[in-house]
């Protein structure tokens, strides 16, 4: 028998088994990481930090989550794995000891008009159930109190073909909970029509004024020319009464187009499908724009917004109907639920009970189920998700979360601190990226990734206790401690923008005066009806910049040179240049490579396993035509252009024969927000949640406009770039805009003329104005929570 010890083994009264406690990492280079190797302790709470850009989210998210689910997928079934996102191979070497992972990312939610907080988290399942158990009166099954069904009714003759073939009358029906009038939406839509055509002209003529619907060659436009319903040389106001009923109500049907079938139906059906199924956050700029020119969405009349049908809300628990326990705030709704004893639904209730009472710790506890799931903020929708796992009994599974406290007001930090420490004391391994200093401050243990953004990141520049953090020499070691302080100082307004009885959500009826000409930051708990306050009612108009934090939208063709709209004068100044034409310099037009078609990469699909991407072998992963390469501009061909920083591009677009005014000053408010060490060209999809918020930022700052509103600014951003952040500010309210700032973050609380607290909770215990006055006043009242905890920053 050999005695020979067996490798892992740690000694005589341990078990091999005991021995993987470690998640190794060796050779990561997804995105900028280079050559990244760290081993990971499990069942620890791990923070990865550096300043936005650093890589911290292509190791946790695309290296580590990313592999742990690409197994998962593996186990299953072909089949199975047909119907799964394909996930590739992350760029790593070795990747061992991983586990189960549960990504909590804040993807806000889906924005289907259908999707409430109540649907998205199961809870209105369970409410179904419950009224369909204990309602009166009794109205059918469960589905007789969904919004998204339909009530159905049918009969006819069926053949039954057993022995005898012989027809059986037969009826169906299923009653659903749908409010017929808004078909379960709760709004109505009345369209104005002058915003779809010019009546005074024909369709030839171009009387569309529908975004993209262009005469000459657009699909859409020639099936209503070409349909035989209307004449298309005829101005529209000159259509007989049967012409216009066809062309605004015409019934689906398919017609011949340019030999092609396609489908013409009436132009409203049409808007209806095309925008009005859509979540207006979820369009693009100009298409929001039209839909709030055209159409205006008014409660439903029949339901009073609730989606419901008049069956469903007569059916009651106790005098309550399932639409008004929607409507309640779920702190109240889990009392209720907790009043209710039925032995019947025991198990039930218990589940119901657990899941509500999830929503209150985890500090949601102010909204109501009925509530829109496209209103909630990333911040509100990450919290949401979390809530399935909190009563999870899995142990031994990676949590991963990408900034936990986005959202959340510094007295909400410890409540969401004690959830992520609740995980880890279960036996599981919780990753979390995170910027705020009360966040790093629980960690067991700490990677600070670095020491630069973009291309002068991807290193781990330090891991450890967050004490040896503190000592250490990086970036986030330096500013972990930094603390802002009170202005001397405060400017002094120069008119006010006066908001008088405001109720939208939870407001009661506030009145304000908001200072203009000023740094003015509107602070409160999560829930205090902080964005129901400045963007119900400084909506975004002629002179209202607004910045949301609704996410950028971007495929893998788009850039920053495309989203930002610095291709176009670059296209120009080439074309003027070579005697050509523009659209040779896009790698979405004319000068794309026509093997990869601008792509720069051949995609490969192989089904249900992950596909493969390659550089395109005949343009090198350059994009253009190698005719288009040819033409140069101060020296320079249009993909090294876009191979640029926008520092490098800054230079070359700003002197010499290069010089182009209109690219350097969209270079330049790049620049401005931190955001100079990018490429031109680099794939929208590869930028970071912090990146694409600045992305955005430096966008709007080119919009004509004397009021700048922003949401959160600081989400996603480092310590140290907080700092150019507040320099940026500055810099606005200088030159004589007026900055509205709606802000947890206590730095820029300190660095404000002027703070407006709302409160003193959220949902129906907030919606008041708690607090106006300076930043300094605010810490010497500390009659707020606000006031507490800014006092407790600048050390007062």
């Amino acid at each position: 028998m050999s005695s020979a010890k067996r490798p892992g083994t740690q000694g005589p009264g341990s078990h091999v088994a005991d021995s993987h406690d470690l998640i190794r990492v060796h050779g990561a280079r997804e995105n900028n990481l280079k050559d990244v190797s760290i081993d990971l302790p499990k069942r620890r709470l791990t923070v990865f930090t550096g300043v936005s850009g650093s890589g911290k989210s292509s190791l946790v998210f695309n290296t580590v989550a990313a592999e742990s689910q690409r197994l998962i997928n593996e186990t299953y079934s072909a089949f199975v794995q047909g119907f799964m996102p394909t996930l590739a191979r992350p760029e790593v070497d070795v990747l061992e000891g991983l586990t189960t992972a549960i990504i909590v990312d804040q993807q806000r939610m889906g924005a289907d008009p259908r999707s409430t907080v109540g649907t998205a988290t199961d809870v209105n399942a369970m409410l179904r159930i419950l009224f369909s158990r204990l309602g009166k009166p009794h109205i059918g099954p469960p589905s007789a109190y969904s919004f998204n069904t339909a009530s159905v009714r049918a009969s006819g003759a069926i053949t039954v073909e057993r022995g005898n073939k012989k027809a059986v009358k037969a009826t169906f029906q299923r009653t659903g909970g749908m409010c017929t009038h808004c078909e379960g939406r709760g709004t109505v839509s009345d369209i104005d029509l002058t915003q779809l055509y010019d009546d005074s002209k024909s369709l030839s003529e171009g009387a569309f004024t529908i975004p993209g619907w262009k005469s000459d060659s657009q699909w859409t436009v020639q099936v209503y020319a070409q349909s035989g319903f209307v004449d298309p040389d005829k101005p529209i106001r000159r259509y007989t009464k049967k012409e216009l009923h066809d062309f605004l109500y015409g019934e689906p049907v398919k017609v011949k187009v340019n030999g092609v079938n396609l489908t013409y139906e009436g132009l409203i059906p049409k808007i209806q499908k095309s925008f009005l199924s859509k979540d207006k956050e979820a369009m693009q700029p100009h298409i929001r724009a039209f839909v709030e020119r055209a159409v205006t969405f008014t409660t439903c009349p029949e339901c009073e917004g609730t989606r419901l049908s008049e069956g469903a809300r007569s059916s009651k628990i106790r005098k309550i109907s399932i639409a008004d326990a929607c409507a309640m705030e779920i702190r109240d709704l889990a009392q209720w639920v907790r009043d209710l004893d039925e032995p019947s639904v025991a198990p039930l209730l218990t589940a119901l009970r657990d899941t509500l009472d999830s929503f209150v710790e985890i500090g949601l506890g102010y909204l109501s189920l009925d509530r829109p799931a496209g209103t909630l903020s990333g911040g509100e929708a990450q919290r949401v998700k979390m809530i399935r796992h909190l009563g999870s009994s899995l142990t031994d599974t990676t949590y991963v979360f990408d900034e936990p406290t986005v959202g959340l007001h510094p007295h909400d930090i410890q409540r969401m601190n004690d959830l992520l420490l609740r995980l880890r004391d279960k036996g599981n391994t919780v990753l979390v990226v995170e910027h705020k200093p009360e966040a790093i401050a629980i960690a067991d243990h700490v990677v600070d990734l670095g020491p630069g953004a973009g291309a002068a990141g991807g290193t781990v520049c330090f891991e450890g206790t967050v004490e040896e953090l503190r000592a250490a020499d990086t970036v986030t070691g330096r500013h972990l401690d930094d603390r802002a302080v009170l202005k001397e100082s405060v400017r002094k307004p120069t008119g006010a923008l006066e908001i008088r009885g405001a109720s939208t959500h939870n407001l009661q009826d506030v009145d304000v005066d908001v200072p203009l000409g000023v740094l003015c930051v509107v602070t409160g708990v999560a829930g205090s009806g902080k964005s129901s306050l400045i963007h119900g009612s400084v909506p975004a108009g002629a002179d209202v910049v607004s910045v949301d934090q609704s996410p950028i939208k971007g495929s893998r063709r788009s850039n920053p040179a495309t989203y930002t709209g610095l291709l176009e004068p670059i296209r120009k100044a080439f074309a003027k240049a070579n005697d050509v034409k523009p659209a040779l310099f896009s790698a979405n037009s004319e000068g794309a490579c026509p093997t990869c078609n601008g792509a720069g990469v051949i995609y490969t699909d192989l089904a249900m396993m992950a596909g493969v991407a390659t550089p395109c072998e005949d343009c090198e992963g350059k994009r253009f035509q190698p005719s288009v390469l040819e033409y140069r501009f101060g020296g320079r061909d249009i993909s090294e252009v876009l191979a640029m920083s926008v520092d490098a591009a800054e230079e070359f677009f700003g002197a010499g024969e290069a010089r182009t005014p209109a690219a350097h000053k969209v270079l330049q408010r790049l620049s401005d927000v931190g955001l100079g060490y990018l490429t031109l060209g680099q794939p929208l999809t590869t930028l970071s949640g912090g990146e694409r918020q600045r992305l955005k930022l430096a966008t709007h700052m080119s919009e004509k406009g004397g009021v700048y509103v922003l949401d959160e600014p600081t989400t996603g951003l480092h310590l140290a770039d907080v700092e150019q952040l507040l320099g940026l500010l500055d810099r606005l309210v200088d030159a004589g805009k007026s900055v509205i700032v709606i802000e947890h973050h206590q730095a820029v609380m300190a660095h404000a003329d002027w703070i407006i607290d709302l409160g003193p909770g959220a949902g129906h215990d907030g919606g008041r104005i708690v607090f106006e006055g300076t930043p300094a006043d605010l810490v010497a009242d500390r009659s707020t929570l606000t006031g507490e905890h800014l006092a407790a920053y600048v050390g007062a």
